[in-house]
């Protein structure tokens, strides 16, 4: 076998990619952009760098759609999972990564690997011959960009994603602030203690909420919308759809007691989530924004705690350019115009590191046993990878098509469990029970390789 798989990106769904196709026994060539070329939200040559929040969210398997995936993964042998449970931060029951390292990890890994080769160019055009994986995520280079508008035909697809600000964790007034997480949740006393909580009373977030809408925010190029994604919105998007909008999402204040003021229920808490080992650095949770920086220190230092808050790094804001997948794309991830290419991560519309990563998975493994002469069954619906790409192939509608998470909503229904918040333990514990039993036959009928993978 000699035709190589040719990944283009190097970011959570490519290195994925790059690392299913190599174990089945496939040579592979990652085209990186960065160092040489940059963008906006990178910092780092390395592959799988986190340019934005630190969490790959819930872990919970058996009543959490992401936490499902990660499980999945790691059924899988997934190289983002192994590096992120390697790289593991205290977060209530969430994943939370120690970035730097992780990233570190997942680099080395891929280039030690016999079959893994890394170039460091920009790949402008979309190849005729071979066979090609694009993996290029949210900032796709605007060459390239051009390039699919071509080939596709239709308009880009943009929405806006915002950063959050990172904190130094020296810089926050513990008397004001304290560590705890929302109803306590966790096994050990670190994951119970896991987020830093500062709390507002009413007079302090009437205040707030007028500043952050007084703020001077970035301004749009001219052509572009801010389509935002919801799942990401800048908080000051959050504040001009309503004055209470806030306290109702990342400042709400349930679960949560202060112990300075035991007696004293917050009007609000704003929570920080540890975003390294060393425990030095704070990620401000859910406050990405387009504030411009000079008003973010301003608006942020109003928080109990922050008023004397030094930042590792300010919020900003990037366009996120994604492809219509449920028209363009067949059920392989294969573009339908050019078949000898697919799509995968965050370019294809789903959301998430989690999510990009399992669709860079399943690209890498569906473009191997194409080129091994295995081509593998259709990937079950009920599991969580199945019900993604599922989604993004076909079951969405393409007319309104945006940016997904995984989700159960997006799960067949379980025949004679009841609907309703009544029904929904069950109801989730069904999902998660019967997704497991699809991808683990799906995973079985691939031991092929293991066998036939050529040394």
């Amino acid at each position: 076998m000699t035709q190589k798989l040719h990944i283009v990106g190097g970011g959570m769904a490519g290195s994925e990619a790059a690392w299913q196709a190599a174990e089945m026994g496939v040579d592979v060539v990652i085209h990186e952009m960065r160092p040489q070329t940059g963008t906006f939200a990178h910092q780092t040559g390395n592959l799988a760098e986190m340019v934005c929040s630190n969490s790959f969210r819930s872990d919970d398997d058996e009543q959490n759609a992401v936490g499902l995936l990660h499980w999945e993964m790691r059924a899988a042998n997934g190289l983002i999972m192994a590096s992120a449970d390697a790289h593991r931060l205290p977060a209530g029951g969430a994943l939370a990564v120690d970035r730097e390292p992780f990233a570190e990890t997942v680099t080395a890994r891929l280039k030690a690997h016999p079959r893994v080769s890394v170039s460091h160019e920009e790949v402008t055009e979309l190849p005729d011959q071979g066979h090609w994986i694009f993996a290029t995520g949210p900032l796709t280079s605007p060459a390239l960009g051009q390039a699919i508008q071509r080939e596709t035909g239709a308009e880009a697809l943009a929405f806006f994603d915002a950063i959050a600000p990172i904190v130094y964790a020296d810089t926050i007034d513990m008397s004001k602030a304290w560590m705890q997480s929302r109803y306590d949740k966790g096994e050990t006393e670190e994951e119970r203690t896991a987020y830093l909580n500062c709390p507002m009373d009413r007079d302090q977030y009437e205040a707030f909420i007028d500043a952050l809408l007084a703020a001077d925010k970035t301004e749009f190029h001219e052509g572009e919308t801010a389509g935002y994604f919801d799942g990401c919105l800048p908080i000051e998007v959050m504040a001009e759809r309503g004055r209470e909008t806030l306290r109702h999402g990342p400042m709400k204040p349930v679960g949560l007691t202060n112990p300075h003021q035991p007696d004293v229920k917050p009007y609000a808490v704003v929570q920080l989530r540890r975003d390294n080992a060393l425990g030095t650095l704070f990620n401000i949770v859910g406050f990405q924004t387009k504030m411009k920086y000079g008003a973010q220190t301003e608006v942020f230092r109003m928080i109990p705690g922050l008023e004397n808050a030094s930042f590792a790094r300010l919020g900003g804001i990037h366009r996120n350019t994604f492809i219509n997948s449920p028209t363009l794309l067949d059920a392989q991830m294969r573009l339908k115009s050019r078949p000898n290419i697919r799509f995968a991560g965050q370019i294809t519309g789903v959301e998430g590191y989690v999510e990009s990563a399992a669709m860079g998975l399943l690209a890498g493994r569906l473009a191997a046993a194409e080129i091994l002469g295995h081509p593998l069954p259709p990937v079950p619906q009920d599991s969580a990878m199945g019900a993604l790409i599922h989604h993004i192939t076909g079951g969405a509608e393409a007319k309104t098509f945006q940016p997904m998470n995984v989700n159960f909503g997006l799960f067949r229904p379980v025949d004679g469990l009841k609907g309703g918040r009544r029904g929904r333990k069950d109801r989730y514990k069904a999902y998660t029970d019967r997704a497991k039993a699809a991808w683990q036959a799906w995973l079985a009928q691939a031991d092929w390789t293991q066998d036939a993978a050529p040394a």
